[in-house]
């Protein structure tokens, strides 16, 4: 559970920590049209470029970045087996008697599918985790959807529920690895038997890990409570967002990197994605 991304933050300096977490936001949708607008060999190639500049431009342990690629292992798994023996096309490599027939286009097509499933796990990692805070991250989602305020959208609410959540998610992960080293020492086993038996060995890790969360919910809300927390009214930030020069360059790089794979796409040679 160490490897999940997210809530964990790398202070380091380097431009994409410098840059405005309003600015990460945008680019990170940005990101996202532009794995899904790759269609063929030199469009997967120029994104893999870029996830791979993104890691180094972000200065951030390269062990720890593809670390978080783990707890998807099995999604890339069985994406790239669904495309390898599912996907019909007109090379095909096996014998035409065999039962089980593979395609080179279902080969390309699992790698693409590996390829864009990477890139986005390492863009959105790096661009929302481990170089924006949590704080930072939510002030920044409030400041972009405040015009939603004048239809009566609790913005502040839902932007607060969701530091909490960020902020909370690796301490409920350490609570967990904690009880669970407790109910080992007592006897209990999480990695045998059959699927309904580990479901069961659980609940006595579920009940606990449940009451300390409500325990915590509540000395949360006391808290708040007696620093007279009102939601949005009269509040103000000690760090006021600003943009500078460098976010809109970043912003208008992102852009021309989508022109250059819709180019890629449409000039490109070799395989392309079926």
């Amino acid at each position: 559970m160490k490897n999940v991304a997210f809530g964990q933050y790398y202070p380091a300096e380097s431009p994409i920590h410098r840059l405005d977490p309003r600015a990460k936001v945008i680019l990170t949708v940005l990101y996202i049209v532009c794995t899904f607008l790759c269609k063929n060999a030199l469009s997967f190639a120029g994104l893999t470029l870029s996830a791979l500049l993104l890691v180094l431009l972000s200065r951030l342990p390269i062990g720890m970045v593809f670390r978080s690629l783990r707890p998807i292992l099995f999604i890339i798994a069985f994406t790239s087996i669904i495309n390898i023996f599912m996907t019909k096309g007109e090379h095909l490599l096996t014998p035409a008697d065999w039962k089980i027939q593979i395609y080179a286009e279902g080969l390309w097509n699992a790698l693409f599918m590996v390829l864009r499933i990477t890139a986005l796990i390492l863009g959105t990692g790096i661009f929302l985790t481990y170089t924006t805070t949590p704080i930072a991250l939510t002030d920044a989602l409030e400041r972009l959807l405040a015009p939603l305020k004048k239809i009566k959208v609790p913005v502040h609410d839902f932007a607060m529920m969701m530091t909490i959540a960020l902020r909370f998610i690796p301490t409920l992960t350490e609570e967990t690895e904690k009880i669970m080293n407790a109910q080992r020492a007592r006897g209990a086993n999480f990695t045998t038997g059959s699927l309904v038996t580990r479901a069961k060995a659980l609940i006595p890790i579920l009940i606990p890990l449940f009451v300390s969360a409500f325990n915590r919910a509540f000395d949360l809300a006391a808290a708040m409570e007696c620093r007279c927390y009102h939601g949005d009214e009269g509040r103000t930030r000690l760090k006021v967002l600003r943009y500078r020069a460098s976010d809109l360059y970043a912003v208008l790089i992102m852009i021309g990197f989508g022109a250059a794979v819709l180019l890629l796409n449409h000039y490109g040679a070799g395989p392309v994605l079926s």
